[in-house]
């Protein structure tokens, strides 16, 4: 059976502890000239939703997507090691990923509001990167609403490694966005309650599988199994 997996980032497979906002600050901060006057507001938007909704919160002309982007690489890559001292990988994250990369048939990226770079950064922070097929995930400089990654997702695994189009797609993620573009483009979900969601909010937003969080691979590798045969 071919199934594709796709895992959130912040807060389905790492805590970055706070690093995260820092990163959308600092870019904010260098294109900008001045430091923002509040945190990021993140919870499943892609960055450039992020980054938009920051300069129109301050009433400042949006910088073009190539300098946004720029900027959070940098401020990504600046802030590795900071990450590794603060953050941590989830419960169960590095064994739930090692089960999913050796399944036969299975394809297990990423679907992430992130940009390449700082997905990088995140992922090899904590050694998960070389557990997933990075090269059909999908990032946050590939659209703007999260629904439309799941498309660019599935079109690089069928180009990259020869996935066929009816193959079931399964999304892993903690925000009740997530479970939205799952049911938006009739994928698969599995909620995790591991980030500021509840186990409720996320059934309410209409997830029917929710986990308090990935340390039972067993449990996890069954569920994901009966998406695959469906």
């Amino acid at each position: 059976m071919q199934l594709i997996v796709l895992w959130d980032i912040d807060h389905t497979l790492i805590d970055n502890a706070g690093v995260s906002k820092e990163i959308y600050a600092a870019a904010f901060s260098a294109l900008a000239g001045r430091v923002p006057a509040g945190p990021a507001r993140t919870e499943g938007r892609t960055d450039r939703l992020i980054m938009r909704e920051m300069f129109i919160r301050h009433s400042l002309p949006e910088p073009s997507w190539p300098a946004l982007e720029a900027a959070l690489a940098q401020a990504g890559e600046e802030r590795l090691a900071e990450l590794r001292k603060r953050g941590t990988a989830l419960p169960g994250v590095r064994d739930a990923l090692k089960a999913a990369s050796t399944r036969d048939g299975w394809v297990s990226s990423v679907l992430t509001g992130n940009i390449t770079a700082n997905a990088d950064v995140k992922l090899s922070a904590f050694g998960l990167d070389s557990l997933l097929d990075l090269a059909v995930g999908a990032f946050g400089a590939d659209a703007e609403q999260r629904p439309d990654l799941v498309g660019v997702a599935r079109e690089r695994a069928q180009r990259l490694r020869g996935v066929k189009g009816d193959v079931p797609v399964v999304l892993v993620g903690d925000t009740p966005r997530d479970v939205e573009a799952a049911l938006a483009t009739g994928s698969g979900i599995v909620a995790v309650a591991s980030g500021i969601h509840s186990s409720e909010e996320l059934a309410a937003a209409g997830a029917t599988t929710v986990l308090a969080d990935l340390s039972d691979t067993s449990s996890l590798v069954r569920i994901l199994e009966s998406f695959s045969a469906r």
